[in-house]
Order: C-alpha cells, then structure tokens, then sequence
C-alpha cells in the first residue's frame, strides 16, 4: 500500500494547507513522487482541473509543490457555502447536490466511499500520499459520520500528525485539550504534534513542548518558525482577507474589492497586492468603496444574485456611481461581470425564487442563468494590449446582449470574452487568474496610471516561495521521522 501521513490541526487556519505544501515540495525534492489528498473541504476558492472538475485551490497549490497536474481526486468532496445554512456539494470534481448544513451531515456517510476510491486511485503510483483534515478532530460534536478528519484516518488506516498554531495563543491548551476529548483508539492514531507560527527564539519553549509531551504522550516532531515568505503563497481561505491593510502611500494604485457575503476564487487579486505600487484593499460590509478609489474590482462570487442584493444593502451600488463620475474604473470578474450588466434572468430559480433581476447596468449584457456548468481552462489575449492571458471559467449562466461586440478579451480557439462599455471605464469578463500573466497586468495597471514595470514575476514567486517553504521545513521538521511514520522511511 501507498505510504501516507494527514496531518489534522487543533482548529481552522492553523496552517495546515501552507504546511502540506511545503511538504510536498520538500519530499518531492527528495525524489519521492508525492501525491497532495484532502478527503472534505469547504471553500468558495476552486481551482478547475484539466478534465473539467473542481477541487479546492489549495489542493491545487499542493499539487504545483508536488510538480504534477491537479486532479480531481486530490479533493474529492468541496462544500461550496452558497447561504450560511447551505452550500453546494461537489463530489469527485462534479455537483452532486445542493443541501442544508443538517442535511449534509446526515447524507455524509453516503460519500466515505468516494472518498476512499479517490484516495486509493491517487496512491496508484505515488511513493507518499500528504493528506489534510478539515478543522480540527477536537470538534467531537461532528464525529459521527466523519470523513475530514478522524473518520477518514480511521477508514484508511492513516497516522496522524497534530498542527497547533501558537501565533493565535493558547497552544498547550489545544493540544493538550485535543487529547482530552477525542477518543483513545484516536490518541494512539496521532503519532505526533508540530508547532506551527513561532516567532522568536524556539527554544524558549522547550518547555511548553515538554510539558506537551508529558500530557498526551505524543512526540514533538517540529517547531516551525514564523515564515513572511508564506504570504506569497496564494490563500485559501477568506478569513485572510481581512488581513489587508487599507493604510497606504497616495501616489500607489488604489484598487478596491468589495467583500461579498460569498466571495469566491479571491486569489484572482494575490498578484495585484504583490505589486510594489499597488494597494489592494478588500471592502468590509458596511464600509463605503473608498472615493480615493482608482480602480474597484467585482470579485467572483458563488450567489450573484445573492451578492447583487448584498452589494445594493451596503449602498455599493451608489458608491460605484460616484466612483465613476470621478472618472474612475471599474473591472468584473465571473460573478462582478453578470452583475454589472442590464439584467440577470433566472428562469429555473437556481438561484433565487426566479424571474428577471435588474442588474448594475454599467454593460449592455444580459445572463441567464442556466444549470450547466462551465469548468474549463482557457487562454487567450487581452485586446487592448495583444498581451496573453491565461486562466479558467467557472460559473453558472450565459452572457449576451450589445456589450460583447466590445469583447474584454480573446480566448482561444477564436472566442470573445466580456464587454467593455463605451468609454471604456467599466470592463467585465469571466477569466479568472488573469493578472498571473504579468505582461498583462502590467499593461493594465499602467493603463489606470503611469508606471514604471516593477518587474513582479508572479509565477516564479509562488515556486520560489514553495522552495523556500521547502528549506524552511527541512530545517525545523523531523522529515525523516515523518517519513518513518508513514511508513516511506
């Protein structure tokens, strides 16, 4: 059988993502071929795979570490929040159902199968399968029918390492607090606890790890310093948005991002705030768009109907109106694109009670919203400039109407993409990823102001700081113990 390890953490963001990552490129360096597995994962930031499914973006990351093509197996069951009571459940890259929090848990035993045929087909081949739980075990109200965390270790017969996060405080006590309520046959499965977020002299908590040690009987296989570096690498979750600092120099570009209730595939911005000169700021719910504003961008989102009513609730709508009669711009992706144009139609109610919606009406465009789903990568030009581009579609509904006589881009084969409005300061389109390309992004930007290239190579960064991430680990990491325990030792 393949070798593998899943690493669970004492809650949500403690790093868990950014460490499989890191060390799936570390082992893969190694010359192991390595396969990155996340058996449940709830997130509005998707990546498309090549034979058209979806998957989480950081499998997607892990996958890139491990230098092998995403696949829908990595992940394959992704809760896509579509209300705070329900989500969309995409199950082995395909939507499988939409279904209220209650009813997902009671339908969750029905998908431990798949989750185990992905597993198995994914270790076909591979030297060491990383595997990543979904919030924490300690979370024992959900156990029954688990298939993130001890539910899936369990099925598959997978050691476990813990992650603790001491950047958020109370360390000792997640771990020690995990050991007290998850149950015995679940303790003997962890093999062993890092430190993740250190910052400062490690040693200085020899003791901690001790005292750690002492109360659960679990090895400490690393602490793991603070890394900047890991801010390069593309986030999944949208608590990191609020992290963005709104405070910056007035001669940079000031770019915008309303935060939709259900803002979706975020990393679209990752390199526009790497930018020297950029500064990137996402808009909390009631807050105004900020009139210093260059440029406001419509992110994707997974209800745009939803969203739509959400952004007219903040009075966004009226703050995009005087944006514009200051002579700003405005750019929609995916979701910001439909809602920017005349009218939304939902004849089939897939998302709202159904009818015709007024939209923004910045384009002469109208969607309707049909139940086919477009997943596909694409890559093409931007028209203005020549420059490519190159990302991937994914979103419900058709757009048509005046507008796409003015195409935004050039997808291939020949294909048209988005509108632009007749004074060329409102842009819309449906790629996603496109200011990865940097020739592309640096014409835009130097299209809303002066600029000198920054020379941002954005591509390279993201491997850079995997390698970095890689070195880090190795460093601080027992990986050879780690390999032990998988059993690849």
């Amino acid at each position: 059988m393949t070798a593998s390890l899943m690493f669970q953490g004492t809650g949500s963001d403690v790093g868990k993502s950014v460490l499989v990552a890191g060390l799936c490129r570390l082992f893969a360096r190694r010359g192991l071929s390595v396969r990155p597995f996340k058996p449940q994962n709830m997130s509005n930031n998707a990546a498309v795979t090549a034979d058209g499914g979806e998957i989480g973006r950081a499998q997607a990351l892990q996958a890139r570490a491990c230098g092998v093509a995403p696949a829908i197996d990595m992940n394959p069951v992704l809760l896509k929040p579509e209300s705070d009571l329900g989500a969309q459940v995409i199950v082995q890259g395909r939507r499988w159902a939409t279904l209220k929090a209650r009813d997902y848990s009671a339908r969750k035993p029905d998908l431990l199968q798949a989750v185990l045929d992905s597993y198995h087909r994914l270790g076909e081949g591979a030297d060491l399968v990383l595997v990543e739980g979904a919030g924490s075990p300690a979370e024992v109200n959900l156990r029954a029918g688990d298939i993130a965390n001890m539910g899936f270790a369990e099925a598959a017969d997978c050691p476990v390492i813990l992650i603790g996060d001491i950047d958020r405080g109370g360390v000792i006590a997640s771990l020690v607090g995990t050991h007290a309520v998850i149950r015995p046959e679940e303790r003997a499965r962890i093999r062993g606890f890092l430190i993740n977020k250190f910052r400062g002299d490690t040693s200085l908590f020899n003791d901690g790890l001790d005292l750690i040690a002492r109360q659960t009987g679990w090895p400490a296989l690393g602490v793991v310093p603070f890394l900047p570096q890991a801010g390069y690498l593309p986030a999944e979750d949208a608590v990191s948005l609020s992290q963005s600092d709104p405070e910056g120099a007035t001669d940079r570009i000031h770019i915008v991002v309303p935060r939709f209730s259900r803002i979706a595939n975020f990393d679209d911005f990752d390199p526009l705030a790497q930018e020297p000169d950029v500064q990137l700021e996402f808009i909390e719910p009631g807050r105004a768009l900020a009139g210093t504003a260059d440029l406001v961008i419509l992110p994707g989102s997974k209800s745009t109907l939803g969203d739509l009513a959400f952004f007219r609730e903040q009075g966004w709508d009226i703050d995009l109106q005087a944006h514009l009669r200051r002579g700003g711009w405005v750019l929609g992706i995916c979701g910001g694109y439909q809602m920017l144009g005349q009218r939304l139609h939902d004849p089939e109610g897939l998302e709202s009670p159904g009818g015709t919606h007024e939209g923004l009406g910045f384009l002469e465009v109208e969607t309707t919203m049909k139940p086919d789903k477009t997943l596909v990568e694409m890559r093409g030009r931007h028209l203005a400039s020549g420059f490519p581009v190159q990302g991937y579609e994914m979103h419900l509904g058709h757009t048509d109407g005046p507008g796409i006589k003015a195409p935004f881009l050039q997808l291939d084969p020949a294909r048209a993409d988005g509108a632009i409005s007749p004074d060329g300061r409102v842009m819309g389109c449906y790629l996603h990823g496109l200011f990865q390309a940097d020739a592309f992004r640096n014409a835009f930007l130097g299209s809303l102001r002066q600029r000198a290239n920054s020379g941002l190579a954005y591509e390279v960064q993201v491997d850079t700081a995997l390698d970095v991430l890689a070195d880090h680990l190795e460093t601080h990491v027992d990986a050879d113990r780690l390999l032990e325990i998988a059993g690849a030792g």
